[in-house]
């Protein structure tokens, strides 16, 4: 099967209702690891990418990102298209739940084309790197006016120990909540962009999400991060 058609396989009524329950949900493995494993092999290629960020430079962390220049790989680009529609369905009701402006096409073309009419034409989907002692600090990736309200990211190895993907959820008054989430190679985390709704004693309200990478003890991780708006 192609990556389109094992992504609409998934049984996404499953996916949205752990979604709405958690704030998160990890698929079953999409990519084989032979792919993982060419687009892992990928990061040294310079002529690929439009932009690399050195973590320690910008106190981001230890590590390296790069970001893919267009057009993507063709891997990339199919699982980006792919993923879109579905989590668009979710991020419309997500949308209506938060009385926001949920009004996000079904087709990932028509929402790019508002994020370039906003001056955001540059590529986001990427790669990160980690070695031991290694770690991502609590962020949210917005890059601009429009934003996607979620995002995914995969494992393209396993042989490294710590590393964990982590999302932090702060509701207001409240005190934050860690979630700690072991990456499965080929399996797409999907999550929150910057909020979630959260369904309280007055009705929905917002949840503030960040995520991060807790410290690599030993070995490389590599992942790939698919971002659904484009960047300034």
């Amino acid at each position: 099967m192609t990556i389109a058609q094992r992504i609409a396989a998934l049984d996404w009524p499953a996916l949205a209702e752990e979604m709405d329950a958690a704030g998160f949900a990890q698929t079953p493995a999409v990519l084989t690891a032979a792919e993982c494993r060419r687009l892992s092999a990928s990061f040294d290629e310079d002529e690929r990418f439009r932009s690399t960020i050195d973590m320690r430079r910008y106190r981001f962390g230890e590590g390296a990102y790069r970001y893919f220049d267009a057009p993507l790989p063709a891997l990339v680009d199919e699982a980006r298209h792919a993923l879109y529609p579905p989590l668009a369905a979710i991020a419309r009701r997500w949308g209506g739940l938060l009385g926001e402006n949920g009004d996000y096409p079904d087709d990932l073309e028509a929402f790019l084309g508002r994020c370039h009419d906003a001056g955001q034409t540059r590529t986001t989907p990427l790669l990160l790197r980690y070695f031991a002692g290694g770690h991502n600090t609590l962020h949210q990736d917005l890059y601009g006016d429009v934003a996607f309200p979620l995002q995914a990211v995969t494992a393209l190895n396993t042989d490294y120990d710590g590393g964990q993907f982590v999302l932090l959820e702060q509701r207001p008054r409240a005190q934050s909540r860690a979630h700690v989430i072991d990456l499965e190679q080929g399996a797409f985390l999907l999550f929150p962009t910057r909020h979630r709704p959260v369904s309280g004693t007055r009705g929905y309200y917002r949840a503030a999400m960040r995520h991060g990478v807790a410290t690599v003890r030993r070995g490389e991780r590599t992942t790939l991060g698919i971002i659904f708006h484009d960047a300034r």
